[in-house]
């Protein structure tokens, strides 16, 4: 004689879940019902008792599976839901691997460099920009210290004349009061005064700038020689030139206040010059005012370079700095 229902504990996930069927209950009814606790279906239940697999057919019941009241039963198995979400990542990897296998039996191409192959821009160049980050606002030193180095008429003088320096540098105003510039062991370090004597100030770029093509000169010469000299002179005529030629047709007296560009209105740059005070007559021509302002910038360029070599570090014996 049966008893009139039996007892069974399932546990799935950690939960357990009870139920009370009879003994005739087909082992149908037994999926259905743990399908509505778990909403994992009955294709995918794996019923173990005793650490064996239930594997009957359906149509049997409960006592002729073998199952009696009080039996613990422990289930696997995944959901709808987790299986269709695992079968989306499974497609997913499926079509990242399709691609990666079309594109390694492509032919490979050969993809041409867009950078220089040119040794000369990566070698004759500043390796490092550094300011002094003791000093007021290093940010926009630094961005001074960038620009020079970046300036693309002293990169051309630099390859041209394959001039490689390790640091570009500042000055403090503090240190060196007299010094404008200084080259370290014949381009190890340039320094400049980038600063005014306010520290958080700026000098003008140009000024700068041209210290930086006097202190490249010293990458050659030591002394503020003959030899120097004609170096320095070339390096700011090359630099005028380089300008000159990215301007299309801009002449550049290049100095330290800028450029100059001859007018397009020649009687309106004659009237200037007679408001000024220089006496230049109406009919003078434009080659001559030309001339007389180039002569006038070149002796202001000489004066200016006069200037430069009672301010510049590199020729002056110095215990602090020395050329070996």
């Amino acid at each position: 004689m049966t008893p009139n229902s039996i007892s069974l504990t399932i546990n799935f996930r950690g939960v357990t879940h009870a139920l009370s069927l009879s003994p005739d209950t087909p082992l149908t009814q037994l999926h259905a019902k743990l399908e509505e606790l778990t909403s994992v279906p009955p294709s995918l239940q794996k019923l173990l008792f005793r650490g064996k697999r239930i594997q009957h057919e359906g149509a049997l019941t409960l006592a002729q599976i073998g199952l009696r009241d009080g039996v613990k039963i422990q289930m696997l198995g995944s959901t709808s839901q987790e299986v269709n979400a695992l079968n989306a990542t499974e497609s997913e990897h499926q079509r990242k691997e399709r691609i990666y296998h079309e594109r390694a039996l492509k032919p490979q191409v050969k993809l041409r460099s867009t950078g220089s192959s040119n040794p000369a821009v990566t070698t004759y160049v500043f390796h490092k920009t550094e300011p002094l980050d003791h000093l007021p606002k290093p940010d926009t030193a630094l961005e001074r210290l960038t620009r020079l180095s970046n300036d693309p008429a002293i990169r051309h003088i630099m390859q041209k004349h394959k001039f490689s320096v390790g640091v570009l540098t500042e000055l403090a105003p503090h240190e060196h009061p007299h010094l404008l510039g200084l080259n370290v062991n014949a381009g190890q370090a340039i320094k400049l005064r980038i600063r005014t004597d306010a520290y958080d100030g700026f000098r003008p770029y140009l000024e700068v700038r041209r210290v930086l093509c006097h202190e490249l000169a010293h990458n050659v010469w030591q002394d503020h020689d003959d030899n120097f000299k004609g170096l320095n002179s070339q390096l700011n005529r090359e630099v005028a030139e380089f300008e000159d030629a990215e301007k299309r047709g801009t002449r550049y007296l290049s100095d330290m206040r800028g450029a100059y560009e001859p007018s397009s209105n020649p009687e309106g740059e004659t009237l200037v010059h007679i408001i000024k005070g220089t006496g230049v007559p109406l009919g003078d021509s434009i080659e001559d005012r030309r001339r007389r302002a180039l002569e006038a910038a070149t002796a202001r360029l000489r004066k200016e370079e006069e200037e430069l070599e009672r301010n510049c570090g590199t020729a002056r014996p110095s215990k602090s700095f020395s050329r070996n």
